[in-house]
């Protein structure tokens, strides 16, 4: 799998992929997510390639306490294969390169099997809670 950073291009792709891996909900719109990634840190949407079809994304970012990583997926034929772990490896790696000290990341609960994912890459639950406020609405 080739890494690369998003390409505007991407858009309906990346889309697609994060409908085909059940993280889009109404209350984000993926588009608007997209466009408001690409002000802030796009070189660090990163994107997997295989053959030229897009099979994998994420969007990582760096606030300068934390980094973070959101809408990471693999298309539901390529998973097992590494490619989200790799993913992962190459956020790693950037935000490594920036001087983040820690990642963060939110997988909702009961999601057993990405829990799993991430346990399996070293990532533990830091029994804190995740709260949040809509200051723009996507509708």
């Amino acid at each position: 799998m080739l890494i690369r950073v998003f390409d505007p291009a991407d858009t309906e792709e990346i889309v697609q992929l994060w409908r085909d891996s059940g993280l889009v909900r109404p209350w984000n719109d993926p588009h608007k997510d997209i466009q408001r990634k690409l002000t802030f840190q796009p070189e660090l949407f990163l994107v997997g390639e295989s053959d030229g079809v897009i099979v994998a994304a994420a969007m990582v970012g760096y606030d300068g306490h934390r980094g973070w990583v959101n809408y990471l997926a693999v298309t539901p034929d390529e998973r097992g294969h590494g490619l989200g772990r790799a993913l992962m490896v190459r956020a790693e790696e950037l935000l490594t390169a920036l001087g983040c000290p820690k990642i963060n990341l939110q997988v909702r609960a009961g999601n057993d099997a990405v829990i799993a994912f991430y346990h399996s890459l070293g990532y533990a639950e830091d029994g804190s809670v995740s709260m949040g406020k809509r200051l723009i609405a996507d509708d």
